[in-house]
Protein backbone atom coordinates (compact mmCIF):
# COMPACT_ATOMS: atom_id res chain seq x y z
CA UNK A 1 0.00 0.00 0.00
CA UNK A 2 1.65 3.53 -1.16
CA UNK A 3 0.85 6.16 1.78
CA UNK A 4 2.10 8.84 -0.36
CA UNK A 5 3.63 10.63 2.50
CA UNK A 6 6.82 11.53 0.29
CA UNK A 7 5.84 15.42 0.49
CA UNK A 8 4.82 15.53 3.81
CA UNK A 9 7.19 16.65 6.99
CA UNK A 10 6.34 14.68 10.14
CA UNK A 11 7.50 15.91 13.46
CA UNK A 12 7.75 13.38 16.25
CA UNK A 13 9.12 14.29 20.26
CA UNK A 14 10.73 12.29 22.37
CA UNK A 15 11.91 10.55 18.93
CA UNK A 16 15.61 9.78 20.41
CA UNK A 17 14.94 6.57 21.41
CA UNK A 18 12.48 3.68 22.26
CA UNK A 19 9.13 3.53 20.45
CA UNK A 20 9.47 7.11 19.66
CA UNK A 21 12.48 6.57 17.66
CA UNK A 22 10.76 4.02 15.54
CA UNK A 23 7.69 5.36 14.67
CA UNK A 24 10.08 8.53 13.07
CA UNK A 25 12.26 5.87 11.18
CA UNK A 26 9.12 4.49 10.02
CA UNK A 27 7.42 7.59 9.15
CA UNK A 28 10.65 8.49 7.25
CA UNK A 29 10.96 4.78 5.79
CA UNK A 30 7.58 5.91 3.77
CA UNK A 31 9.04 9.04 2.54
CA UNK A 32 8.08 11.75 4.80
CA UNK A 33 10.79 13.99 5.56
CA UNK A 34 11.05 13.21 9.55
CA UNK A 35 12.24 15.80 11.99
CA UNK A 36 13.45 13.89 15.28
CA UNK A 37 13.15 15.50 18.53
CA UNK A 38 15.43 14.68 21.45
CA UNK A 39 14.52 16.73 24.88
CA UNK A 40 17.88 17.08 26.00
CA UNK A 41 20.00 16.37 23.17
CA UNK A 42 20.06 16.95 19.64
CA UNK A 43 19.29 13.14 17.84
CA UNK A 44 22.23 12.51 15.73
CA UNK A 45 19.59 12.34 12.47
CA UNK A 46 19.53 14.18 9.22
CA UNK A 47 16.73 16.60 10.23
CA UNK A 48 16.42 16.91 14.31
CA UNK A 49 15.64 19.11 17.18
CA UNK A 50 16.29 19.63 20.89
CA UNK A 51 14.58 21.15 23.22
CA UNK A 52 12.45 20.40 26.69
CA UNK A 53 9.17 20.56 25.78
CA UNK A 54 7.87 20.81 29.30
CA UNK A 55 8.34 24.08 29.08
CA UNK A 56 6.89 26.84 27.40
CA UNK A 57 10.78 28.08 26.48
CA UNK A 58 11.69 24.28 24.94
CA UNK A 59 8.76 24.17 23.06
CA UNK A 60 8.84 27.85 21.35
CA UNK A 61 12.97 26.84 20.70
CA UNK A 62 12.03 23.44 19.29
CA UNK A 63 9.44 25.29 17.08
CA UNK A 64 12.33 27.54 16.06
CA UNK A 65 13.99 25.49 15.23
CA UNK A 66 11.74 23.60 12.78
CA UNK A 67 11.79 26.81 11.29
CA UNK A 68 15.64 27.05 11.05
CA UNK A 69 15.44 23.39 8.95
CA UNK A 70 13.16 25.81 6.13
CA UNK A 71 9.97 23.13 7.03
CA UNK A 72 6.75 23.71 8.65
CA UNK A 73 5.11 20.56 10.22
CA UNK A 74 2.48 18.17 8.38
CA UNK A 75 2.33 15.43 11.10
CA UNK A 76 2.85 16.04 14.42
CA UNK A 77 3.32 12.72 16.69
CA UNK A 78 2.91 13.48 20.30
CA UNK A 79 5.21 10.55 21.77
CA UNK A 80 6.89 12.45 24.59
CA UNK A 81 6.24 11.28 28.25
CA UNK A 82 6.87 9.76 31.31
CA UNK A 83 5.22 7.10 33.30
CA UNK A 84 7.34 7.66 36.28
CA UNK A 85 6.13 4.29 38.81
CA UNK A 86 4.25 5.70 41.96
CA UNK A 87 1.71 4.73 44.26
CA UNK A 88 -1.62 6.79 45.30
CA UNK A 89 0.34 6.71 49.33
CA UNK A 90 2.95 8.22 47.91
CA UNK A 91 1.48 10.42 44.87
CA UNK A 92 2.17 14.36 45.86
CA UNK A 93 0.66 17.69 44.76
CA UNK A 94 4.27 18.54 42.63
CA UNK A 95 3.89 14.56 41.03
CA UNK A 96 0.67 14.85 39.64
CA UNK A 97 1.12 17.93 38.65
CA UNK A 98 4.79 17.15 36.66
CA UNK A 99 2.66 14.27 35.32
CA UNK A 100 0.21 16.39 33.83
CA UNK A 101 3.04 19.17 32.39
CA UNK A 102 5.02 15.95 30.62
CA UNK A 103 1.96 14.09 29.40
CA UNK A 104 -0.45 16.46 28.57
CA UNK A 105 0.80 20.45 28.15
CA UNK A 106 3.74 19.34 26.52
CA UNK A 107 1.81 17.70 23.50
CA UNK A 108 -0.93 20.96 24.40
CA UNK A 109 2.19 23.61 23.61
CA UNK A 110 3.10 21.70 20.15
CA UNK A 111 0.03 21.22 18.58
CA UNK A 112 -1.24 25.20 19.64
CA UNK A 113 2.16 25.82 17.56
CA UNK A 114 1.38 23.86 14.84
CA UNK A 115 -1.98 24.26 13.74
CA UNK A 116 -1.49 27.23 12.29
CA UNK A 117 0.31 25.91 9.20
CA UNK A 118 -1.83 22.78 9.37
CA UNK A 119 -4.85 25.26 8.72
CA UNK A 120 -3.36 27.21 6.01
CA UNK A 121 -2.26 24.37 4.11
CA UNK A 122 -6.13 22.76 4.54
CA UNK A 123 -4.55 19.22 5.84
CA UNK A 124 -2.75 18.25 8.75
CA UNK A 125 -2.30 15.10 11.09
CA UNK A 126 -2.04 15.42 15.06
CA UNK A 127 -1.63 11.91 16.60
CA UNK A 128 -0.98 11.56 20.32
CA UNK A 129 0.31 8.84 22.44
CA UNK A 130 -1.55 7.70 25.00
CA UNK A 131 -2.16 4.12 26.89
CA UNK A 132 -4.44 1.21 27.81
CA UNK A 133 -4.72 2.66 31.06
CA UNK A 134 -6.54 5.53 30.09
CA UNK A 135 -9.47 2.84 29.11
CA UNK A 136 -8.46 0.43 32.14
CA UNK A 137 -6.36 2.29 34.73
CA UNK A 138 -4.46 0.16 37.53
CA UNK A 139 -4.01 0.97 40.99
CA UNK A 140 -0.41 2.19 40.54
CA UNK A 141 0.45 5.15 38.49
CA UNK A 142 -2.62 7.15 39.57
CA UNK A 143 -1.10 10.67 38.08
CA UNK A 144 0.25 8.91 35.15
CA UNK A 145 -2.84 7.12 34.17
CA UNK A 146 -4.97 10.69 34.55
CA UNK A 147 -2.70 12.68 32.32
CA UNK A 148 -3.27 9.99 29.76
CA UNK A 149 -7.19 10.12 30.64
CA UNK A 150 -7.12 13.78 29.91
CA UNK A 151 -5.16 13.66 26.69
CA UNK A 152 -7.14 10.94 25.14
CA UNK A 153 -10.30 13.55 26.51
CA UNK A 154 -8.37 16.69 24.90
CA UNK A 155 -7.84 14.97 21.73
CA UNK A 156 -11.63 14.27 21.32
CA UNK A 157 -12.13 17.94 21.87
CA UNK A 158 -9.42 19.09 19.45
CA UNK A 159 -11.34 16.95 16.52
CA UNK A 160 -14.45 19.10 16.86
CA UNK A 161 -12.57 22.13 17.43
CA UNK A 162 -10.52 21.35 14.00
CA UNK A 163 -13.86 20.18 12.42
CA UNK A 164 -13.08 21.43 8.65
CA UNK A 165 -9.97 22.40 8.28
CA UNK A 166 -8.78 18.93 6.73
CA UNK A 167 -6.56 18.64 10.07
CA UNK A 168 -7.33 14.84 11.70
CA UNK A 169 -6.70 14.22 15.09
CA UNK A 170 -6.24 10.76 16.82
CA UNK A 171 -4.95 8.60 19.85
CA UNK A 172 -3.11 5.61 19.64
CA UNK A 173 -3.15 3.68 22.93
CA UNK A 174 -0.74 0.66 23.12
CA UNK A 175 -0.52 -2.08 25.70
CA UNK A 176 2.68 -3.29 26.90
CA UNK A 177 6.02 -2.78 24.42
CA UNK A 178 8.58 -4.65 23.86
CA UNK A 179 11.66 -1.79 24.65
CA UNK A 180 14.55 -2.27 26.31
CA UNK A 181 13.70 -0.80 29.16
CA UNK A 182 10.51 -3.26 29.41
CA UNK A 183 12.32 -6.21 28.08
CA UNK A 184 15.08 -5.53 30.69
CA UNK A 185 12.96 -4.94 33.34
CA UNK A 186 11.37 -8.48 32.51
CA UNK A 187 14.02 -10.20 32.47
CA UNK A 188 15.26 -9.20 36.21
CA UNK A 189 11.90 -10.50 37.60
CA UNK A 190 12.25 -13.38 35.30
CA UNK A 191 15.78 -14.45 37.10
CA UNK A 192 14.42 -13.56 40.69
CA UNK A 193 11.11 -15.85 39.87
CA UNK A 194 13.52 -18.11 38.19
CA UNK A 195 11.60 -18.28 34.92
CA UNK A 196 14.79 -18.97 32.73
CA UNK A 197 16.57 -16.82 30.22
CA UNK A 198 14.55 -17.36 26.83
CA UNK A 199 12.13 -14.43 25.99
CA UNK A 200 9.51 -16.40 24.24
CA UNK A 201 8.79 -18.11 27.43
CA UNK A 202 9.69 -14.85 29.94
CA UNK A 203 6.75 -13.43 28.08
CA UNK A 204 4.71 -16.31 28.45
CA UNK A 205 5.30 -15.76 32.51
CA UNK A 206 4.50 -11.78 32.15
CA UNK A 207 1.39 -12.00 29.83
CA UNK A 208 -0.07 -14.56 32.00
CA UNK A 209 0.24 -12.31 35.02
CA UNK A 210 0.34 -9.06 34.32
CA UNK A 211 -0.85 -8.52 30.53
CA UNK A 212 -3.61 -11.20 29.78
CA UNK A 213 -4.49 -10.99 26.03
CA UNK A 214 -6.04 -13.32 23.50
CA UNK A 215 -2.61 -12.67 21.37
CA UNK A 216 -0.52 -14.39 24.31
CA UNK A 217 2.61 -11.68 24.25
CA UNK A 218 3.08 -7.88 24.04
CA UNK A 219 3.54 -5.28 21.14
CA UNK A 220 6.72 -4.93 19.07
CA UNK A 221 7.60 -1.24 18.65
CA UNK A 222 7.40 -2.02 14.90
CA UNK A 223 3.68 -2.66 15.25
CA UNK A 224 2.83 0.83 17.34
CA UNK A 225 4.87 2.75 14.60
CA UNK A 226 3.04 1.06 11.87
CA UNK A 227 -0.47 2.17 13.03
CA UNK A 228 0.96 5.21 13.81
CA UNK A 229 2.28 5.92 9.90
CA UNK A 230 -0.86 4.74 8.43
CA UNK A 231 -2.79 7.07 10.66
CA UNK A 232 -0.45 9.63 9.65
CA UNK A 233 -0.95 9.47 5.81
CA UNK A 234 -3.48 10.77 3.61
CA UNK A 235 -4.90 6.81 3.45
CA UNK A 236 -6.35 7.49 6.77
CA UNK A 237 -8.36 10.72 5.71
CA UNK A 238 -11.73 9.29 6.78
CA UNK A 239 -9.60 7.98 10.56
CA UNK A 240 -10.60 11.18 12.95
CA UNK A 241 -10.87 11.17 16.60
CA UNK A 242 -10.41 7.94 17.26
CA UNK A 243 -8.97 6.51 20.58
CA UNK A 244 -7.24 3.31 18.84
CA UNK A 245 -5.67 0.71 21.27
CA UNK A 246 -3.41 -2.04 20.20
CA UNK A 247 -2.98 -4.00 22.26
CA UNK A 248 -3.68 -7.60 21.61
CA UNK A 249 -7.29 -7.66 22.56
CA UNK A 250 -6.76 -6.89 26.45
CA UNK A 251 -9.66 -4.92 26.69
CA UNK A 252 -12.19 -6.16 24.95
CA UNK A 253 -15.61 -4.36 25.19
CA UNK A 254 -17.45 -3.24 22.10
Amino acid sequence: MHLQLEKKVALVTGSDRRTGETIAESLAAEGATTIFHGNDELPDKPFAVCGDITSEAGCHQVLEQVTELGLSVDILVNNFGSADRHSWEDSTTEKWLELYQINVLSAVRMIQGCIPTMKQRGWGRIINLGTIGSHQPNNIMPAYYAAKGAMATMSASLTKELGGTGINVNTVSPGLIRTEQVETSYRNIATKKGWGEDWDEIVKKLVARDFPNPCGRIAEREEVADLVTFLASPRADFINGQNIRIDGGAINYV
